[in-house]
């Protein structure tokens, strides 16, 4: 890769392992639901302001906002709703198994061939997230199940996506796939978060966790991330879930005296390395 692609994927790592954080600080006043409906017109506004060519848009209405659903709509609720029961670091974690989901999404939608070594990561990383949901249910009690399997849904619709993304859209200008993303998310999310608006007022600190998580993590992220995905590929693109349980891990330490534990990192040194086989990443095949 290039030195502005490994830029891009340590700057990515730093953003959305932080997106966690915010998740946590905003997501009990805003509800699921309407917190990922802020963050996606947040987003929608910036990217709004960076487009230049909205050709893409009045072209693919419909496979924008398919993309919109599986890309932004359904795993920021997701993750949203996890962040209500499990740690952000955790959530950072459980996130870094998109790319072994895109491992099996390749190899069940695109045909791609799985060698006997990543059939071997795959099984090691589930082992790893079994390892996860017990050590979850141990210290954050039976409720965290829920936003352990949301979590890991979430991760799951990632993968679909960058697959999704790099087959329908191999040549699309990021600002305008991002833009086209995140409005097509909108417009999916939007009556759902009208009746499950919450009826007590928000918090200043959650607004602005909120606005954050859609500037920054968002639109600035995702314009990112499909120039990533458009240089890189989508097999290395969503290679960039590893950076996200150290930065995670510390945001969440820092900003949330979150605890670090032997046992969680443990799980993560065994859910990263499975990842990394079931990725390729020890057997050279290339992307």
């Amino acid at each position: 890769m290039r030195t502005r692609d490994v830029v891009d994927m340590l700057l990515l790592g730093g953003i959305w392992g932080g997106a966690f954080v915010l998740l946590r600080v905003a997501s009990p006043e805003f509800g699921a639901v309407p917190l990922a409906a802020v963050r996606i017109l947040v987003a929608a506004f910036t990217l709004l302001l960076f487009l230049r060519d909205r050709s893409l848009l009045r072209a693919e209405p419909l496979r924008l906002l398919l993309l919109g659903l599986i890309a932004s709509a359904i795993p920021f609720t997701l993750y949203a709703y996890a962040m209500l029961s499990i740690t952000s670091g955790l959530a950072a974690l459980l996130n870094a198994t998109t790319p072994m989901f895109g491992a099996l999404v390749a190899w069940l939608w695109l045909g791609e061939r799985l060698s006997v070594a990543r059939v071997v990561g795959i099984v090691i990383a589930f082992a790893g997230v079994l390892w996860l949901v017990n050590d979850a249910l141990g210290t954050l009690g039976v409720g965290a199940l829920g936003g352990v399997l949301a979590a890991l849904l979430g991760a799951a619709c990632y993968a679909v996506a960058a697959s999704y993304t790099r087959r329908v859209f191999p040549t699309a200008d990021p600002v305008a796939l991002a833009t086209g993303t995140v409005l097509g998310a909108f417009v999916a999310i939007l009556p759902f978060a009208v009746v499950t608006w919450p009826a007590a007022p928000i918090s200043l600190r959650a607004w602005m966790a909120a606005v954050a998580l859609g500037v920054v993590c968002t639109a600035i992220a995702y314009k990112v991330y499909f120039r990533l995905l458009r240089n890189v590929g989508a097999g290395r693109a969503v290679t960039v879930t590893f950076l996200f349980p150290p930065f995670g891990v510390l945001w969440g330490a820092l900003v949330l005296a979150e605890p670090v534990t032997l046992s969680l990192l443990a799980g993560c040194a065994v859910v990263l390395a499975g990842t990394a086989l079931a990725v390729g990443l020890f057997d050279r095949v290339r992307y």
